[in-house]
C-alpha cells in the first residue's frame, strides 16, 4: 500500500491531513501491518489538549499494544466513534474510514516527513 501524498509522517508511524486550522491523525498502513489485526483504540477524548509528539492514547492488537503520539499541538474536536465498536476498520482502510481524531492544530511537530521520506524511513526500520 502507498503512502498518501498529501498526508505529513511522524516517526512513530501516525499520518496527520492538515486542513485549514484542522488536522486529521490516523496511524499509517505500516504501523497497522506491524500491529495485525487491531482490537482496541483509545482515542483522546474531545476537548482534550494533545501535544506534538507527545503520548494521547494507545491501540492494542492481536500481537502488541502501542502508544498514539500526536503529531500536533492543539484541542480534539472530534473522535472517530465507530471505532470503539469497530477497530478493525484501521485495518481495512487506515488512510480513510479508520482515522482516529481530529485537532483544532496550534502546532505542528517540526519532525513530520513527506510520503517519499516517510516511505524511506520504513525501508530503514527493514520492513
Amino acid at each position: 500500500m502507498s503512502n498518501p501524498a498529501d498526508l505529513k509522517y511522524s516517526k512513530s508511524h501516525e499520518w496527520v491531513r492538515v486542513e485549514g486550522d484542522e488536522a486529521t491523525v490516523g496511524i499509517t498502513a505500516f504501523a497497522q501491518d506491524s500491529l495485525g489485526d487491531i482490537t482496541y483504540v483509545e482515542a483522546p477524548a474531545v476537548d482534550d489538549t494533545v501535544s506534538a509528539e507527545g503520548e494521547c492514547g494507545s491501540i492494542e492488537s492481536v500481537k502488541a499494544a502501542s502508544d498514539l503520539v500526536s503529531p500536533v499541538s492543539g484541542t480534539v474536536v472530534a473522535v472517530n466513534e465507530a471505532l470503539e465498536s469497530a477497530p478493525e476498520v484501521i485495518n481495512k482502510d487506515p488512510y480513510g474510514e479508520g482515522w482516529i481524531f481530529r485537532v483544532k492544530v496550534s502546532e505542528l511537530s517540526g519532525d513530520l516527513m513527506d510520503a517519499a521520506a516517510y516511505d524511506a524511513f520504513c525501508e530503514q526500520e527493514g520492513h
